[in-house]
């Protein structure tokens, strides 16, 4: 199947997305901030620059979007028929690095929240930023995914 648009358009759409900064992104921090957080943003010397960083909890927090970071079972997570070989592999790169990022992460004495972005869409940033705060101060659970069902 063709896609809808040409190739300069659909060039010009995927170059305008942004890798920081999204809105479920911001959505997120500032409700963490309202609840009384302070945190460091894109962690540059982290694997992968989580998005939020609060080093005195050793918390690294990554807003993945549910297209690129294949949130499994998702409907937004679909696959262009375009140029689907190409997709596919990009899709399973990005896989494989989230993988790698979180292990070593992990091994370094981190603990990492996975927040897709349609669990802030359809929850709500206040009751995602909720529970991102409780798993912040009340576990030790290394690794913590908040999915779109609570």
């Amino acid at each position: 199947m063709a896609d809808v648009v040409d190739a300069n358009t659909r060039s010009r759409m995927m170059a305008g997305i942004r890798g920081k900064n999204t809105t479920p992104e911001v959505r997120l921090r500032k409700a963490l901030h309202r609840a009384g957080f302070r945190f460091r943003l894109h962690g540059a010397k982290l694997p992968g620059k989580p998005d939020i960083v609060l080093a005195k909890h050793r918390a690294a927090i990554f807003v993945h979007g549910c297209f690129w970071h294949r949130h499994a079972g998702c409907r937004n997570s679909s696959v262009p028929k375009s140029n689907a070989d190409f997709w596919e592999a990009k899709f399973a790169r990005n896989v494989e690095r989230d993988a790698a990022n979180i292990e070593a992460l992990v091994s370094s004495g981190w603990r990492v929240c996975i927040v897709w972005e349609c669990a802030i869409r359809q929850r709500g940033e206040q009751a995602v930023s909720t529970e991102v705060a409780g798993w912040i101060i009340g576990t030790q659970e290394n690794v913590r995914v908040i999915p779109a069902d609570p």
